[in-house]
């Protein structure tokens, strides 16, 4: 099928809250040697989207301008020098912007198989958190079976697939969620504790439990402090996100004496070819527990491509569980 000239897309007409998000045209995107082109069925609707619409987290300056950082569908065209894909193949992709419309560019390396039997809705939720979780947890956490894990935020798609994640290979799972059937879903997914944060504090919950040994989180803000206090001695904090910003009064001293580690990373500036190691990584050690049913994403709402604004509401009230995506095709 011929390729069109135009596409459907949502723009970002200024900084601001989901409102400026308008439908608009643009020309569809030819790949370049390395690229490939996908048509996207659906796309993925994350946090990083809100930042950028609000004027905190500017794209890449190959990238492109509209919001949009996974999806799925097919393979539209292929740029120089691909072998890995071809025209009609479906795959699921880590994207470097641009998810909000029909047609998307992506390194080929950052694209992966629809896992066997999930349907292109689901698939597209897999992408940003799987990398992220992955990159985060294991590679740069190190996190090992029997070791005791808290994720914040358990509920949302980060904290979803990294329960889910860290419970099959084999950790103790902890995390921290703002209601009860928010904890509830936590344990379901596989978390021994879930803790609700408006009750308990997670801080007594985990050195009751011994301390953790890794913290994943995307608060910051005053959760930078009573974090260190809730790791055992020689843990690891790692730090993916601030949502009550990233500033904090913290006492070095802690670190010092109990040897831990503080670290963190954004996904999306990394070179391609990180990026490419970390698809690799994911391609070899959990694609086969989404081919085989073992994990699977976990799907809040769906919306049409032109409600953007209300999936972006959505997403920011955090009244949603799991994933939030966009029905482009």
């Amino acid at each position: 099928m011929p390729l069109p000239d135009t596409m459907r897309a949502i723009e970002i007409t200024e900084p601001g809250g989901p409102e400026v998000l308008r439908p608009a045209t643009r020309p569809v995107p030819s790949p370049g040697a390395g690229q490939i082109l996908i048509r996207l069925a659906y796309a993925g609707v994350n946090r990083p989207d809100a930042l950028q619409r609000a004027g905190n987290y500017a794209p890449p300056p190959d990238a492109s301008d509209l919001p949009g950082l996974e999806g799925a569908g097919e393979v539209a065209a292929v740029g120089p020098n691909v072998s890995r894909w071809k025209v009609g193949d479906q795959v699921c992709a880590l994207l470097p912007g641009g998810g909000y419309a029909e047609y998307a560019l992506t390194h080929a390396d950052h694209a992966l198989a629809v896992p066997r039997g999930m349907a292109l809705d689901h698939a597209a939720a897999l992408c940003e958190t799987y990398f992220t979780v992955w990159s985060n947890v294991f590679l740069r956490g190190g996190l090992t079976a029997g070791e005791r894990f808290l994720v914040h935020g358990g509920s949302s798609g980060i904290g979803t697939t990294a329960i889910q994640l860290a419970h099959t290979f084999g950790a103790r799972v902890f995390a921290t969620a703002g209601s009860p059937e928010k904890c509830a879903a936590c344990v379901e997914l596989g978390a021994e504790r879930a803790i609700n944060y408006r009750d308990e504090d997670f801080v007594e919950v985990l050195r009751a439990e011994g301390g953790a040994d890794l913290i994943l989180d995307m608060v910051g803000g005053e959760y930078i402090p009573r974090n260190v206090r809730a790791l055992a001695d020689d843990g690891r904090l790692v730090q993916i996100a601030f949502l009550q910003g990233p500033k904090a009064s913290l006492n070095f001293a802690q670190v010092m004496v109990r040897r831990l580690t503080i670290t963190g990373s954004t996904l999306r500036p990394q070179s391609d070819l990180a990026k490419a190691r970390i698809a690799e990584a994911l391609r070899r050690d959990v694609w086969p527990l989404l081919d085989t049913g073992r994990i699977a994403p976990v799907m809040d709402s769906e919306f049409p491509l032109e409600e953007a604004a209300a999936a972006h509401a959505r997403m920011e009230s955090s009244a949603h569980i799991g994933k939030i995506v966009l029905r482009v095709g």
